[in-house]
């Protein structure tokens, strides 16, 4: 298994793309900006849609998926969309509603349409063939969740986790304490003078990530995504200046992460 980065950044500008991460060649976790870098024939090959929660800059990238492989996809099983039922109802009554976009959940046909709503619960551990990702719990200021891709039961490997848009979350930590965790994709959007606009909006800003990288175990790599475009060097000045026990790295476009 393997998950390619395709975008990792907290808004858009040149060469900034919004979160979205490609498992394989058929499973996107997220859909932001960043799955506008795939191919048609690439964009054909997705099966499956995972969404942290409903904010635009992760799921803007569903309507469009829709619309481009609608016709390539004829007579295949619908793309299943997969996330919590608060994220769905958002879908339903904001994108899919004939005002912001059409209602791919009943086109090309309510018998054949190209998309399919699934909802799942935090806890849930979702099987995709011989891979599974688990749901975990997040604290954010809409429903949301992060998700673990789990190694495979034969090897010594640890767990891909990515927290999703996240303030602080005990529940969090609980669970990735009972988890053999290889790396950690995690939000820093926020520089820590703007530690109020953080807490509000329920992001992580330096000082909170360090307070939080307290809980995991050494010796897994970490990796910060959600930066601002523009903010990269302060936010990665400040985590550096943090005492830790950890080797963390800024997220990169294109970066392929490995799970054996």
């Amino acid at each position: 298994m393997q998950i390619r980065v395709l975008g990792c950044s907290g808004s858009i500008a040149a060469g900034c793309r919004t979160t979205a991460f490609l498992l394989d060649d058929d499973v996107l976790i997220d859909a932001g900006t960043g799955v506008g870098d795939l191919s048609l024939d690439q964009l054909e090959h997705i099966d499956h849609v995972l969404l942290s929660h409903s904010h635009l800059d992760h799921v803007l990238g569903v309507p469009l998926l829709a619309d481009s492989v609608m016709r390539r996809r004829s007579g295949r099983p619908p793309i299943q969309v997969h996330a919590l039922p608060e994220t769905l109802d958002a879908l339903r009554a904001h994108i899919f509603n004939g005002a912001i976009w059409p209602d791919f959940t009943r086109l090309p046909s309510k018998d054949q349409p190209v998309l399919s709503l699934r909802p799942f619960a935090t806890g849930d551990v979702l099987e995709f063939g011989d891979r599974r990702v688990e749901v975990l719990p997040a604290l954010h200021t809409v429903p949301a969740v992060g998700f673990a891709v789990l190694p495979p039961a034969d090897t010594d490997a640890g767990a891909w986790v990515f927290t999703g848009d996240t303030a602080p979350d005990q529940a969090l930590w609980q669970r990735l304490a009972a988890m053999r965790v290889g790396s950690l994709v995690i939000e820093t959007a926020f520089r820590n003078d703007e530690h109020v606009l953080a807490d509000i909006s329920r992001h992580m800003h330096p000082a909170a990530l360090g307070r939080e990288l307290q809980n995991l175990a050494p010796g897994v790599s970490v990796y910060i995504t959600h930066i601002k475009p523009g903010e990269l060097d302060p936010v990665m000045s400040e985590i550096g200046a943090i005492a830790h026990r950890h080797a963390i790295h800024a997220l990169t476009a294109g970066q392929v992460m490995a799970i054996v």
